[in-house]
């Protein structure tokens, strides 16, 4: 296949249905790696560590089930983890001493911009998109 300067990028999309548990948050990395492979530069490396934290927040919720959705288009790279646990995420000041709580100031930081949107029928999804990929 050849590429031609201005032609349009196709937008490309999948979902995962994570499994339970600490490795959960690999497996994220993992396939949001497969999915953006080719791309060297920091972008791929902060949109896996997006995933990461997201998905970690998400299955560390006791019985919880976690989907990832992986949407690359023009406007960049949108990440989606939804989970049906209680509670919404929330950014907490940031402590040095602390060993977990960063995660949520991570996506901030990270991503052009993400929200929480909460479920009708339980849980929530947390959406966050980055700068091309």
């Amino acid at each position: 296949m050849r590429a031609f300067r201005g032609a349009v990028r196709r937008a490309a999309r999948v979902e995962f249905l994570m499994p339970q548990g600490s490795g959960a948050a690999r497996w994220a990395r993992r396939l949001t790696r497969s999915f953006l492979a080719g791309r060297t530069d920091g972008a791929a490396a902060d949109a896996e560590l997006v995933v990461s934290e997201l998905v970690t927040n998400a299955t560390r919720v006791a019985d919880s089930h976690c989907r990832m959705s992986l949407r690359l288009d023009a406007g960049g790279l949108t990440v989606e983890v939804h989970d049906d646990g209680p509670g919404m995420p929330r950014a907490k000041p940031a402590s040095e001493s602390a060993e977990s709580g960063r995660g949520i100031a991570l996506v901030h930081a990270l991503a052009n911009r993400w929200s929480v949107e909460p479920d009708p029928r339980g849980g929530k999804t947390v959406r966050a998109v980055l700068a091309h990929c």
